[in-house]
């Protein structure tokens, strides 16, 4: 019986595999993806599946579960710390090491589901921070050239939410991630105005390490963030939308409406996608069709409930961005890939 990705995939869609191999020993790789290659096949490497639309009809190929686990950290001369994670390291148990060790540099990303692995390809990012801070090289396996090789992050092409990896899905598997992170007492300054709203601190301010952590947390629950592990809002991808960059007449437009704009890290203006489908009406709990609805929570992260398919998960989201667009001229791209599916991706 052939594996199916329902059983994969935190939205718990999508069909079955004609091959699934799960990968757990770092030495074995090389063995399992040159016998992949040689069935000639289309290939996809799986991280947690908590940010993968998986299609109905399943994936014509062999799909790759990264397991690897195992963190190892050497001292560098200036004080930092040399870290090196397994692609299936759970990206919370990254986090969770560097707190206990006192090392600075990703403690605003605590609670972000998924494996370290998968971070770099979307840049995963939250509070101002996001793994490209600290990420300084990539150990991946080239399917081009049947080769391991080392990436420095300058060549990765990272972006708000992407990658050369991202944008070139398919030429690498990323196997391994090495950060340099600082020992320090101390978080990154503030930048994000609700988590210094929940610290009770002005922007700027450099909180404790474990305090930074737990406030971060803390928001992530109450904001419906985190990945719930029961309830209606279970089977989810979190956001579904990327928040989309605006010019300086439309942020005008915004700010007058009351619409938050920030910048990203190249300074581009950015509106929130909640915020734009809150502006056309929809809400926390809002049914959007059959077993599809906005989470309990949280308008932006669209839950599947029920009998539901890919297919009619898919078609509301380009329903919804179809909508923003028509009313605002605004672009909103979809967060989660869809790359295992043969239905469209929003665009």
């Amino acid at each position: 019986m052939r594996e199916l990705l329902a059983d994969h995939t935190t939205l718990r869609l999508g069909g079955p595999t004609d091959s699934f191999v799960t990968h757990t020993e770092p030495a074995n790789w090389l063995d399992i993806a040159r016998a992949a290659r040689e069935h000639d096949q289309p290939r996809f490497v799986l991280g947690g599946g908590s940010n993968t639309i998986a299609a109905d009809a399943g994936f014509p190929g062999t799909v790759i579960r990264m397991a690897t686990r195992g963190i190892t950290a050497r001292p560098l001369e200036d004080g930092r710390m040399e870290v090196t994670v397994q692609a299936g390291e759970p990206l919370s148990a990254l986090v969770d090491f560097a707190l206990a060790e006192g090392l600075s540099g990703i403690e605003y990303l605590v609670s972000i589901p998924g494996t370290t692995g998968a971070a770099p390809i979307q840049n995963t990012g939250a509070y101002g921070q996001q793994i490209s801070d600290t990420l300084v090289s990539i150990t991946a396996y080239d399917w081009l050239t049947d080769s391991i090789v080392r990436i420095p992050a300058f060549e990765c092409g990272f972006g708000y939410r992407t990658s050369s990896f991202k944008r070139h899905r398919g030429r690498f598997a990323i196997l391994a991630t090495t950060l340099h992170l600082r020992r320090d007492s101390q978080a990154a300054p503030v930048t994000y105005q609700p988590l210094a709203d929940v610290l009770n601190a002005p922007l700027g301010t450099r909180p404790p390490l474990a305090e930074a952590a737990a406030a971060v947390a803390t928001d992530r629950q109450a904001r419906g963030l985190a990945l719930p592990t029961s309830g209606p809002d279970v089977r989810q991808v979190g956001s579904v939308f990327m928040n989309p960059a605006v010019n300086e007449q439309q942020a005008a437009h915004i700010r007058v409406r009351g619409g938050p704009i920030h910048q990203d890290s190249r300074g581009e203006l950015r509106v929130s996608a909640g915020w734009l489908l809150q502006y056309l009406g929809y809400a926390p709990g809002r049914r959007l069709a059959e077993g599809v609805y906005c989470s309990t929570q949280r308008t932006l992260t669209i839950v599947a409930r029920g009998s539901v398919t890919g297919e009619d998960y898919l078609c509301v989201l380009q329903r919804l961005s179809a909508e923003v667009q028509r009313a605002t001229g605004i672009r909103m791209l979809l967060e989660p890939t869809t790359r295992t599916s043969t239905s469209p991706a929003v665009r």
